[in-house]
């Protein structure tokens, strides 16, 4: 679950290659090709030789026209348009869905969701790969992880072949304010138990899997699959950034409470992960598909710009 983040492109691996995967070459629509996780899958798509055409409201921004000069066809289209959704699926071997709920909520990204599927359904795409939210089909009650569940179940019913894949937390997400906001005064702090286990995953090992989704249709077809690279305790997680930063970061439990004061729906999401939590197979996973590179936490923060959130509000 997450927006936010650096930019991933200059940290993406070179691709692995995978025994049995599709012939390149394979048209593939992503959607949200402008965001991150979209823009992480068509890079990726692209250095392995696919033809990718990349959906997005701002066709003329400078994340478009940069998967222009890499090769993909960029077109313009929104989720609420129908018409140009199912354009820009014609003719496409597999289509890759992500939304979200932060711009409109999660009631908005279910109804967009839902219709980008209409869509794909109504081109005839083959194959549907959709990234979800790990744990999402055991009714949470989280509200953004219910609204992916609604699409999902919207997904199985549609009559295309699909694949789910549902990543847990994002390690970038401890770029955005509501995790790094307090660094520049040393201190990560969460809804979080200081001794629960949370279970994390870098964008670029997120995209190789979704990229080996896309073109394994025979593998992954039917399936839902949870991913996850790490799984540290809170502690442990801002002991890594201090170590990878140089800086002082301790970690400060923040009472459910306090945090559905300000915002009800990251409050579900603390109060589920304290008592129940996303249940990845990490050690499976890394058996199945070695393929991934599947970043320990460690090894990811110490290649990040943590210097621009230590130093993000700290007085001239």
């Amino acid at each position: 679950m997450s927006e936010w983040g650096p930019d991933i492109e200059r940290t993406m691996p070179d691709a692995r290659e995978s025994k049995g995967r599709a012939a390149e070459g394979q048209k593939i629509l992503v959607t949200g090709a402008t965001g991150q996780q979209g823009g992480a899958v068509a890079r990726l798509l692209l250095q392995r030789g696919h033809h990718v055409r990349a959906l997005t409201r701002k066709p003329e921004g400078a994340p478009a026209q940069a998967l222009r000069q890499a090769g993909a066809e960029v077109v313009a289209g929104d989720f609420g348009d129908r018409a140009a959704v199912e354009r820009a699926a014609k003719g496409v071997h597999a289509a890759f869905l992500v939304a979200t709920p932060y711009e409109k909520g999660p009631q908005e990204e279910t109804r967009t969701g839902i219709a980008a599927l209409d869509g794909f359904r109504a081109a005839g795409v083959p194959y549907i790969v959709y990234s979800s939210v790990s744990d999402a089909d055991r009714k949470t009650g989280i509200p953004h992880f219910d609204s992916k569940a609604l699409i999902e179940e919207h997904l199985r019913g549609l009559g295309s072949d699909y694949s789910i894949v549902a990543p847990v937390f994002f390690m970038e997400n401890f770029f955005a304010p509501w995790t790094a906001g307090g660094f520049p005064r040393g201190v990560l702090a969460t809804g979080i138990a200081s001794d629960r286990k949370l279970q994390v995953i870098p964008l670029s090992d997120i995209a190789e899997f979704l990229t080996l989704a896309l073109e394994e249709p025979a593998t992954f077809r039917g399936k839902r699959t949870n991913i996850a690279s790490d799984s540290l305790t809170p502690v442990e997680l801002a002991r890594a950034i201090a170590e990878a930063a140089g800086a002082k970061l301790s970690y400060q439990a923040i009472p459910i409470e306090e945090v559905r004061k300000q915002n009800a729906d990251f409050a579900a999401m603390y109060d589920w992960f304290n008592r129940v939590g996303y249940s990845a197979d990490i050690a499976g996973l890394k058996r199945s598909y070695p393929q991934v590179h599947w970043h320990s936490f460690p090894t990811w923060a110490a290649a990040q710009p943590w210097s621009r959130v230590f130093q993000a509000s700290r007085p001239a």
